[in-house]
């Protein structure tokens, strides 16, 4: 079966904001759905907000169903405590992704970086303006958070393209 409609939902995890960007695939073009970050608040309690991600990214897989959720995978932090939480909110996130039953994928920052911009060391400005233009955006998606989230997603959308024409041409 062949999709010729293909919705990826990109995920930058963090535990004070998780960027999201919902991307439709039609053909060979990219149109953003819906992005927008997932914030919590410092006053509630660590596990207070790992629920509040689970369900707020629930209530995103329910509304656009989509065909692959894409994950930044974790890259250095100076801060060991933050690396810890980020990296359990990142576990929330891939649960919950598992408990849908949605086929996920997870890239490095470097990898996003070199698929949007074809330089793995791209600047954040240079990457933003890249899904800017990906997406046919009038501006630069803000926050940042889902900016990178719809990079994200992005660089799945591009994976999975190359895949099948690797795939096609064997």
């Amino acid at each position: 079966m062949v999709l010729k409609n293909k919705i990826i939902l990109g995920v930058d995890p963090g535990y004070g904001r998780t960027g999201f960007g919902v991307i439709e695939c039609v053909g060979s073009r990219l149109h953003a759905l819906d992005y927008g970050v997932l914030e919590t608040s410092a006053k509630d309690d660590f596990a207070t907000r790992l629920e509040f991600l689970y369900q707020e990214l629930t209530k995103i897989i329910k509304k656009y169903k989509p065909n692959l959720i894409a994950i930044e995978d974790l890259f250095f932090y100076k801060n060991v405590t933050t690396a810890i939480k980020v990296g359990q909110a990142r576990g929330v996130i891939v649960l919950t992704a598992v408990l849908s039953k949605t086929p996920t994928v997870e890239f490095t920052p470097l990898q996003v970086k070199q698929a949007i911009s074809s330089y793995g060391r791209a600047g954040k400005g240079q990457v933003q303006q890249m899904v800017k233009v990906f997406l046919g955006l009038k501006t630069i998606p803000k926050p940042d958070d889902a900016a990178d989230a719809l990079a994200i997603a992005i660089c799945a959308a591009n994976s999975d393209r190359l895949k099948k024409i690797i795939c096609a041409n064997k």
